[in-house]
């Protein structure tokens, strides 16, 4: 994406997000091949793109798109998966902190996930 930086792709991103949110057959295959093709900006976009879905986050490409970049040194990937994991953490805290413990997240990734979240008690979070 010729030109792009962060301001622009996560406005993109969200845009992006609202046409997932009512036409997920379309735009889901878009998604699949953002998250795992060259071009960083568009695979931010996806794993940023249903920032405040909550409960009506497709979990499947969220997981996709944040193991697509899982091992990139990139700042604005690492960042934008802990951004989309803090996120998704408000709606299903005890998924984040699995994903998180099973998961090669890294130091940024991991510290923006996870924090919010109060350590683990073994109790249910919901």
């Amino acid at each position: 994406m010729a030109g792009a930086w962060w301001d622009y792709v996560d406005e993109l991103a969200h845009r992006v997000g609202e046409l997932l949110a009512g036409w997920p057959d379309d735009i889901r295959p878009a998604l699949v091949t953002w998250a795992r093709g060259g071009d960083m900006w568009l695979r931010r976009a996806s794993i940023i793109c249903q920032l405040g879905a909550g409960d009506r986050t497709d979990l499947e490409l969220l997981t996709l798109a944040v193991e697509a970049s899982i091992g990139e040194r990139d700042f604005f990937l690492r960042k934008a998966i802990g951004w989309a994991l803090r996120n998704y953490a408000r709606t299903d805290p005890a998924w984040v902190r699995s994903f998180a413990g099973t998961h090669e997240l890294s130091p940024l990734s991991r510290r923006e996930a996870l924090k919010h979240l109060a350590p683990a008690t073994g109790a249910a979070d919901h």
